[in-house]
């Protein structure tokens, strides 16, 4: 009878657990929650009035200028610690670019209703995408989703979209299909997670097979050579930029890495 009691127990914990993990996603989103993270990250320096996006003034010359880029993601790619602008939006100020951000916190790639990645890009209205780009989420690797593995075809009926490479492959093969545009995926700079270190190594699997631009800020050394004083400044937490944190840091990376992706494939025309 013990050993029963102490096994539901660790069931009950388990369930507990995994709920709280999908719960605290979409609490920064949602109702009061949402109020006082805004209220607590609105204080943040980094957030300061002086990172606000009407402060950025467009850039001459870029190749992006009056280009349509499409932005699938959740948290991150929101800006849930940043007053809801993100690296998106500084981007798009700053290139000249056209912006659809598609973003919901607390959302995998992992297909599981109608909030998750797949199920919201089947949803985006454009008829014309210049470049589609996508996060590789952090909340498949939070909540421990099934990783799968990289499949010889290349048809969008053949891939598992319960498996995170499923679901990548059937994102890129879709945006492919749909907008016949260039496809990149952006990871997120080092942070303490195994499972997401899987994940970035799972999609350079996938660059491997597709030929996806892969910006790679996990890996990249220098870029997440920062010190203590500009990470306190930069990261909400973690994970979750500040304003200036992808206005100073992510914004001038990526945007750089985009504008070498899409002229390389623009050449192979």
């Amino acid at each position: 009878m013990k050993r029963k009691k102490i096994l539901m127990i660790i069931g009950i914990l388990s369930v507990v657990t995994a709920g709280w993990y999908a719960f605290c996603g979409y609490a920064w989103s949602w109702g009061p929650f949402a109020k006082l993270h805004n209220i607590k990250t609105a204080r943040h320096p980094g957030n300061n009035k002086e990172y606000n996006l009407e402060k950025v003034d467009e850039k001459k010359g870029s190749i992006l200028r009056g280009k349509k880029i499409a932005f699938l993601g959740s948290s991150v790619t929101y800006g849930a610690s940043s007053q809801g602008i993100s690296f998106v939006d500084y981007i798009g100020k700053q290139s000249g670019s056209e912006v659809v951000k598609e973003a919901v916190s607390g959302t995998t790639l992992v297909d599981e209703g109608k909030d998750s990645y797949i199920a919201r890009l089947e949803n985006i209205n454009e008829d014309k995408i210049d470049l589609f780009i996508c996060q590789l989420s952090t909340n498949d690797a939070t909540q421990k989703k099934t990783l799968g593995t990289v499949g010889t075809s290349m048809e969008l009926e053949d891939f598992d979209t319960h498996t995170v490479a499923g679901a990548m492959e059937y994102i890129i093969a879709y945006a492919k299909a749909r907008w016949d545009c260039p496809v990149m995926f952006y990871t997120n700079p080092r942070y303490d997670s195994e499972e997401y270190g899987t994940m970035v190594k799972l999609l350079k699997e996938i660059r491997q097979k597709w030929g996806i631009g892969v910006f790679d800020m996990w890996n990249d050394e220098s870029f997440n050579q920062i010190s203590e004083e500009e990470r306190d400044l930069y990261m909400a937490d973690s994970i979750h930029p500040t304003k200036a944190g992808y206005l100073e840091w992510w914004s001038p990376y990526m945007e750089n890495e985009i504008e070498m992706y899409y002229e390389s494939k623009q050449e192979e025309l």
